[in-house]
């Protein structure tokens, strides 16, 4: 019997230790997010705590974001065109873009991950944003080039890419912006060119995100790779199928 209580008493002493242990590398503990008085310290179902978004450390990447942009004189445009590796090449061959970086736009998620938006749960679209010298080159012209690289009347994604996370967008920066895609838009629509009617989304861009480094100039690192997905994907032949020879 006396054996039977030492280890009754080990075995308690053991849990207390392992509750307190994870305590220390997990936290949860009410010292650890000091509450009102009277408060609880857990968060309850429905509350803002139970439902803060998911917020990731930024990415380490160097690209030229807009704000430098604007104080160099320089505008952004964001386009959706499935997959941004190839939305890269059609913008940084143009006289007058500054630079093109691959991203992402349109979720809930900050500061997303490619994995996540890849799960299509994230409300990101895989995007490029193009650094301009309206100087040079018009907001229309961008219009123009984004169009004729992507397939406007499908709903499921673009190409061989299914998901939300491949639709194609238009993400205006400003009012201007937004004016002159929506008339770009039902330009386009009422030419009776295309197929079907257009689905591409216009809305306004409420965030970029940098995509991880390795996916920028995807094109120019690693040709050979990119030539045979963007083969093995179709894109070429169906862009050629809905635009002819104005496919880029």
């Amino acid at each position: 019997m006396s054996d039977m209580l030492i280890y009754s008493r080990r075995a308690l002493l053991i849990g207390v230790m392992v509750l307190a242990f994870s305590g220390v590398l997990f936290g949860g503990g009410a010292s650890e997010s000091p509450a009102a008085e009277g408060a609880s310290a857990e968060p309850q179902p429905g509350t803002a705590a139970a439902e803060a978004p998911v917020v990731n450390p930024p990415l380490d990447v160097e690209y030229l974001d807009e704000r430098s942009a604007l104080e160099q004189g320089y505008a952004a445009a964001t386009f959706a065109g499935g997959c941004f590796w190839c939305m890269e090449g059609p913008y940084d061959k143009l006289d007058g873009v500054v630079s093109t970086t691959s991203g992402y736009a349109g979720g809930h998620v900050v500061n997303p991950r490619y994995q996540e938006v890849g799960t299509g749960t994230t409300g990101h679209a895989q995007v490029v944003q193009v650094i301009y010298d309206p100087q040079v080159i018009s907001y229309e012209r961008l219009l123009e080039v984004f169009w004729v690289n992507v397939d406007p009347v499908d709903a499921g994604g673009q190409f061989c890419d299914r998901g939300s996370q491949y639709r194609s967008a238009i993400f205006y920066h400003t009012p201007q912006q937004r004016e002159a895609a929506m008339q770009s838009r039902r330009r386009l629509d009422r030419s009776g060119v295309l197929p079907g009617p257009i689905v591409t989304e216009i809305s306004e861009l409420e965030a970029f995100y940098p995509a991880e480094e390795y996916h920028q100039g995807y094109y120019r690192k690693n040709p050979v790779r990119y030539q045979f997905y963007r083969t093995g994907c179709r894109r070429d032949a169906r862009l050629t199928q809905l635009w002819g020879e104005q496919a880029e």
